[in-house]
């Protein structure tokens, strides 16, 4: 908690995007817990199989399955906070894919309408990469200064090569979107310049390059869904503007596509909406932890279990197994 947010006292619920996962850390999570499994029951009726099933059997990082199961555990966790921590925000953002989870917890689609949309929009990526930009990745990259990065850049513009921006998430924390075949260059240029290369994302995301995806995603697949207004004023995440009705919405979803992200003007439009609190619900490894983020806001993460806690939970459940069997080994009756 920082002294900056005591003057506000609003709460803001935020959906994370997608970050790298396997189905070993979220698998368990999507099984046992009681939010995830209405979640999943609902995203399998919706589409007509098992969702659990194909992301177990998928080797892609960012498949379809995978993108649904980040979905339905994100959903679940907002379930927990509303329900057992008495989360009642005021404000919601959903910077990237955070947007799916966003339409729906704010009644702007219903939920199996974001599962099958979510579906669908993976399907018209895949189509467009495997033509368009099929060699194109966008990498995310921290401590890396403006003027440092302005040097690389200028490299790439000397040599001709494209690149486009993807994102801004914080101070020396950005996304940028590459031919893959420019990766290497742009990675000893990244650690030339003291920063860190966290990781790549194929396909790539939020480039100004990709507006024919735009179009594509509005013809073929936005035509098929009637959004409603948002019962709770939503944050855009290219820019921070707030929108409240449907139009906006739509708008917004389709943005997603060819605006990179810029996570510093989503805060500062939070911060003067009045919003204290953020509650970051869904598999995170990155929002609730920038320094952006702590230093506006009170954080509270609601996340998958962390390593150390199942460990904790595997190690008192073999202590219990160990107990019970040892009561149960008492001594036979003494025979002559």
């Amino acid at each position: 908690m920082t002294h900056s947010s005591d003057s506000r006292t609003g709460t803001a619920i935020a959906f994370p995007g997608m970050g790298p996962a396997s189905f070993a850390e979220v698998g368990k999570f999507l099984l046992l817990d009681p939010y995830a499994r209405i979640r999943l029951a609902e995203a399998d009726e919706a589409l007509g199989y098992s969702v659990f099933d194909r992301f177990r059997d998928a080797e892609e990082d960012y498949s379809v399955y995978y993108q649904l199961a980040f979905l339905v555990n994100s959903m679940a966790l907002a379930d927990r906070a509303v329900d057992t921590l008495g989360i009642s925000p005021t404000v919601c953002a959903g910077p990237s894919f955070g947007q799916k989870a966003t339409a729906a917890f704010t009644g702007s689609l219903s939920f199996p309408d974001v599962v099958r949309l979510t579906a669908e929009l993976a399907r018209c990526e895949e189509e467009y990469f495997s033509g368009a930009y099929e060699d194109v990745v966008t990498h995310c990259f921290v401590r890396t200064p403006q003027d440092r990065l302005d040097e690389i850049l200028a490299g790439f513009d000397d040599r001709g090569a494209w690149y486009d921006f993807s994102g801004r998430l914080d101070a020396g924390f950005h996304m940028l979107s590459v031919r893959e075949k420019e990766l290497d260059t742009l990675t000893a240029g990244i650690s030339a310049a003291g920063g860190y290369s966290m990781y790549s994302m194929r396909p790539p995301v939020h480039a100004a390059a990709f507006s024919a995806l735009r179009r594509k995603a509005e013809e073929e697949v936005f035509g098929a869904y009637e959004l409603a207004d948002p019962a709770l004023p939503v944050v855009v995440d290219h820019d921070g503007t707030v929108v409240r009705d449907a139009a906006g919405m739509r708008t917004m979803m389709l943005d997603t596509f060819d605006r990179p992200i810029d996570w510093p003007s989503m805060v500062e439009s939070l911060k003067e909406l009045g919003v204290g609190t953020l509650c970051v619900t869904g598999p995170d490894s990155l929002f609730h932890r920038l320094d952006i983020t702590k230093a506006n806001f009170e954080v509270l993460a609601v996340g998958l279990p962390k390593k150390r806690a199942r460990e904790r939970e595997r190690e008192r459940a073999l202590e219990q197994s160990r107990a019970t069997r040892a009561g149960r080994v008492s001594p036979g009756p003494v025979t002559a």
